[in-house]
């Protein structure tokens, strides 16, 4: 058995790679910005092939660029020779990665897409290549040796090519302008979706869910109504159904502490008058940050005439996992 220093090899594969990204941010030019304005010009949709460690690689390019606005997808070069390549039109664009430039795979859906008139633009890491020379273009990937301590396993020219298409993708969504908010419209399901897709509306407390009670209201009656409603506190309106506070389990805790029987006492007596609010069209994140900022746990939802339509508890923004 072998005797190797970890942390060694790993430093050495750091250092190999590092190496090999640099020599390609360095080599960058005019085919680069070429392949970028093709995309851009792009009517279809971007297809991105490959076989074996190419494809893991074409996989993960094909969807960094849906979710940052190209239309693409990965056609697999084995399937592609049996059937698959009925989904390319000559609106697409194909982009194929070989490293040595001779999958046989490729070369044929290359003919194919000739014959299509498919734009096709080829990453290799060997310029004068099959793949490479019969190219709509060529991208090349070309590193000095692989991590691999044989040269045999690919490693460095699979992340030159993996930031390669990321560079790819980047330099394109930079080109539309591409924005936070369309970010968020791929990904629904994530962190940022429900962030910059969620509205106050989507997660406030309405109708009959809504803790609520007229001016006048006995404090008893009115932890009745918080107590039911389960919001910690209640909304406190006048007759137009105009918002004059709310009364929350701290206001109870303070006129206790001070009037001592509150049982006879109207629930303004203790009210927090002028209490906070958003618009129901505000995100949610804003509400949850206007909470933070001002150490409140809830938020009344009002109208364009200032009518209490709902309200947010902190708790609704956590279940929301808008926070």
């Amino acid at each position: 058995m072998f005797t190797t220093d970890y942390l060694a090899s790993a430093q050495r594969t750091f250092d190999i790679e590092i190496t090999a990204l640099q020599a390609l941010k360095n080599s960058l030019g005019a085919p680069f910005t070429e392949a970028v304005q093709r995309v851009l010009a792009c009517r279809g949709r971007v297809v991105v092939t490959g076989i074996g460690k190419s494809g893991h690689i074409g996989r993960k390019i094909a969807a960094t660029f849906a979710s940052t606005g190209t239309p693409a997808f990965f056609m697999h070069a084995a399937e592609a020779l049996h059937g698959d390549m009925g989904m390319i039109t000559n609106d697409d664009l194909i982009i194929a990665i070989s490293y040595s430039g001779t999958a046989q795979e490729l070369i044929t859906i290359l003919g194919i897409a000739q014959r299509l008139e498919t734009p096709f633009i080829a990453i290799t890491g060997h310029p004068h290549s099959e793949l490479a020379r019969n190219a709509t273009l060529h991208l090349d990937v070309h590193v000095e040796k692989e991590a691999c301590p044989l040269n045999l396993a690919p490693t460095a020219s699979t992340t030159a090519t993996l930031v390669l298409g990321d560079a790819l993708a980047v330099a394109c969504l930079q080109a539309k302008g591409f924005t936070e908010q369309d970010f968020a419209r791929s990904h629904p399901g994530g962190a940022l979706g429900r962030r910059l897709l969620t509205y106050v509306r989507d997660v406030m407390r309405q109708d009959s869910d809504l803790p609520i009670v007229p001016l006048g209201t006995l404090i008893p009656d009115a932890l009745t109504e918080m107590s039911a409603k389960g919001m910690g506190m209640t909304i406190v309106v006048d007759a137009d159904n105009h918002p004059i506070g709310i009364f929350t389990d701290g206001d109870l805790r303070r006129i206790i502490a001070k009037e001592g029987n509150v049982r006879h006492l109207a629930v303004e007596a203790g009210m927090t008058r002028s209490p906070k609010h958003v618009a129901a069209d505000d995100l949610a994140v804003k509400a949850a940050a206007l909470m933070d900022n001002l150490r409140i746990n809830q938020l009344l939802v009002l109208d364009d005439t200032g009518v209490v339509i709902g309200a947010l508890h902190m708790h609704d923004l956590l279940a929301a996992k808008v926070i």
